[in-house]
């Protein structure tokens, strides 16, 4: 029987649906950072504006109140990089995504060097005895870390420890409206539960192919970053779907979702920095048209879909507020008034080519409703030419 192929607009649709983002829904927000495997955290406000783009009534101090109380975690998991995970999910998955964070430590020259000729577990021991103690910020992990081994480079053994030890970002760094610098905790001493030691991607693939597929073996790999993808989708293209998309390329899906139509309608959609949505796949091309891929390298930043692709960026300013901040940076939530007085936020809107003037409509009537989110003392919209 041939494989079914598998267009572009198929894709994205059935991406946008499986990301929530097709239609907001009204399922609690834990329940949704679940199906969607964590939500990118690098940028404390980030989940917070994902999540307002996929959920209805969403009111983003409830997801503070599960940050607080430990229900929800910061912990670097895939590629490394902070997500904004269920408590289950941060014990079981750092133990599949350990080998990330162990190529980062050891195959990144950026801390490879500073390894060289360190026996790591006397530094492990000393890391773990400092964040039982109390939680630490990076800062004074770095200072302990300079007295106790003085011929050695203090801020890559901090980050060996936050590496290598069940380590996560102790609330409340990443509460709505709450601003802390980064200071990290044991998870396990911490909730007095063990972590998980299973270090098998198999669920976390399957996981994967729901919230993100189909998807191919390089696709995996990106979302992850972890090797030997292929042999893992082999062991379980039993029980998988296979297609190919336009290009050729065999796709792998779970067999109870379903492909979204390629003509649904798509409404426009803000997304933060380092949405899931856009790092997620080797071949971005399902959400990304090639035309823009380079500037969006280039670039990056908080982006919005039009057709449910991308098609410009946006940023948050708040006259008065410091240079640089990220979009929602310090400015959401109860914070929103503190950084520029009186002054209004603007969201600036930047196309990245001409829209109609049905989609700018639509682009404007959104970055005025996400204002209630990021700034619910007032703002503006202005559109503004690329750079």
């Amino acid at each position: 029987m041939p494989v079914p192929v598998l267009d572009t607009r198929t894709l994205n649709r059935t991406l946008l649906a499986r990301q929530l983002l097709l239609a907001r829904v009204t399922t609690p927000p834990i329940e949704a950072i679940d199906h969607l495997v964590g939500l990118q955290a690098q940028v404390p406000t980030s989940p917070y504006i994902a999540l307002w783009s996929r959920l209805e009534a969403y009111d983003p101090a409830v997801v503070a109140e599960e940050v607080l109380a430990g229900r929800l975690v910061r912990m670097a998991l895939m590629r490394s990089t902070i997500h904004l995970v269920t408590v289950e999910d941060a014990l079981s998955l750092r133990a599949v995504m350990q080998p990330v964070l162990d190529a980062e430590l050891y195959r990144n020259r950026t801390w490879s060097v500073g390894l060289e000729g360190v026996d790591i577990g006397p530094v492990l021991d000393v890391g773990r005895a400092l964040i039982e103690e109390r939680p630490r910020p990076l800062r004074e992990l770095r200072a302990a870390m300079a007295e106790r081994f003085p011929d050695r480079d203090a801020t890559t053994l901090a980050y060996t420890v936050r590496n290598l030890l069940p380590t996560y970002q102790v609330p409340p760094r990443g509460a709505w409206g709450r601003a802390a610098e980064p200071t990290l905790g044991a998870l396990d001493h911490a909730t007095g539960r063990p972590m998980g030691s299973d270090p098998s991607p198999d669920d976390a693939v399957l996981r994967y192919l729901a919230a993100f597929g189909p998807a191919s073996v390089a696709d995996v790999a990106a979302w992850s970053r972890l090797t030997g993808m292929r042999a893992v989708l082999e062991r379980l293209r039993p029980g998988l779907h296979t297609f190919r998309d336009e290009a050729g390329r065999e796709l792998f899906d779970v067999p109870d979702w379903l492909l979204a139509e390629a003509d649904l309608p798509a409404p426009v959609r803000f997304l933060p920095d380092y949405d899931n949505a856009l790092l997620s796949h080797d071949d971005r091309s399902r959400i990304l048209p090639d035309a823009f891929r380079a500037i969006t390298r280039e670039r990056g930043g908080p982006s919005f879909l039009v057709d449910g692709f991308v098609a410009g960026f946006w940023r948050l300013r708040r006259p008065g507020a410091r240079t640089g901040a990220k979009a929602g940076g310090t400015a959401g939530g109860t914070a929103a008034g503190k950084a520029g007085g009186n002054a209004r936020a603007v969201i600036e809107v930047e196309p990245l080519a001409r829209l109609s003037g049905a989609d700018r409509a639509a682009v404007e009537a959104e970055a005025v409703a996400l204002l209630g989110l990021l700034a619910p003392d007032g703002g503006d919209v202005r559109f503004v030419s690329p750079a």
